[in-house]
């Protein structure tokens, strides 16, 4: 079988957990982009894997670099995506992307909607596991009153007053704390504020916090308008760290001054591969005449994975567009237009052999390939 022919734009701590998941299947053929050589230079390169030195912001040599490729995974910041995903669609490639930024997805399904190949945005953990299991649990219902979906990526040992480590891009998480959330509260479509609606939760003995972020839902609001009284989205923390984030963004006016809060968690705040990711989806509604509650709640922890070991977030979002991208190769998810993360099966994610590390779940090298032979020959 034929390698799918992938660029991957982004060498960072996702890119580079994206490379490995991809090149351990086997399937894929993987060019790996990235305009800082000490970035590249991170990645492995096998067979499967080569590097290549871009500026992405370069139009021409955007285009000229996806030449002979399948499909472009941008692991990009969520302000570069639209970019990308232009030169895409002249090139009739597939997109794939993190993005949790509204308008950005906006513009993106707008390029999607007379393209000729597919536009997949928000693959990631939130937006895009959260959706794919959110969809899953309201399915089961034969109306839904309440869906609220609560994630977050957690330091295993918080040490600092933010009880906090920088885990993913810190573009992104200024971005989700500063931007208007999507919600809908009594039935209707609301924009609601970042930081606000504060609560507190236990899970398996340990205190949370949980407040309003901006992104998470992807296309939710617009899956259930009409169909539930109340959905949300809201980050997980450990108590105290919203405080101090009004603090920095309101107090301190950081909020119109984001380079320079960026510089200040960079400088000031370790990163950490020891990590956890908590996902926490409650949905109420009918069910055989009887008002009923599911719940999923999971924890994912940092993983060895092809003598690699990853954080946790870094797993769960090189997973997540993994799978799609998986899915996507064999067959499973729509192959022209914009493509929205609850199109994607839950039962099929979960049973890839990439979407299963979200359980956990770590196939051999052998039962990767013996999957790949048997997609191959059905």
């Amino acid at each position: 079988m034929a390698l799918t022919r992938i660029l991957l734009l982004g060498a960072g701590k996702i890119g580079a957990a994206i490379t490995h998941l991809l090149d351990l299947t086997g399937d894929y053929a993987v060019t790996v982009a990235d305009a800082t050589e000490s970035a590249l230079g991170r990645i492995a390169e096998s067979t499967r894997v080569r590097r290549q030195a871009l500026d992405v912001a370069d139009a021409a040599a955007l285009s000229a670099a996806m030449s002979g490729h399948d499909a472009v995974i941008s692991a990009l910041p969520y302000y570069l995506n639209v970019g990308v995903a232009e030169r895409a669609r002249e090139a009739g490639l597939h997109y794939f992307d993190l993005t949790e930024d509204v308008e950005t997805t906006r513009r993106i399904r707008q390029l999607a909607a007379s393209a000729e190949t597919s536009f997949t945005p928000q693959c990631g953990l939130a937006p895009g596991f959260i959706s794919i299991v959110t969809h899953h649990l309201c399915r089961r219902f034969e109306s839904l009153r309440d869906v609220r979906m609560r994630v977050g990526a957690l330091p295993e040992y918080p040490t600092n007053a933010l009880k906090y480590n920088l885990t993913w891009s810190t573009d992104g998480l200024i971005n989700e704390y500063c931007n208007p959330c999507e919600a809908i509260h009594d039935g209707a479509l609301r924009e609601l504020l970042p930081l606000e609606g504060l609560e507190r939760f236990s899970l398996d003995g340990i205190d949370y916090e949980a407040f309003n972020t901006s992104g998470g839902l992807g296309t939710l609001c617009e899956t259930y308008a009409g169909k539930v009284r109340a959905l949300d989205y809201k980050t997980v923390r450990y108590p105290g760290h919203r405080d101090i984030l009004k603090i920095l963004l309101e107090d301190l006016n950081l909020r119109e001054h984001r380079d320079i809060l960026k510089s200040v968690l960079e400088a000031a705040v370790p990163m950490t591969a020891q990590d956890v990711v908590l996902v926490f989806v409650t949905v109420t509604g009918m069910q055989a005449g009887f008002l009923t509650q599911e719940t999923y709640a999971r924890k994912i922890y940092a993983q060895e994975i092809g003598g690699r070991r990853w954080s946790a977030i870094q797993l769960t979002t090189a997973a997540g567009v993994c799978a799609m991208v998986d899915l996507h190769a064999r067959g499973l998810l729509p192959r022209r237009g914009f493509v929205k993360q609850e199109d994607a099966s839950f039962d099929a994610f979960i049973a890839n052999r990439i979407g299963r590390y979200y359980h956990g779940e770590v196939p051999t090298a052998d039962s990767a390939r013996k999957e790949s032979r048997a997609t191959a020959n059905a």
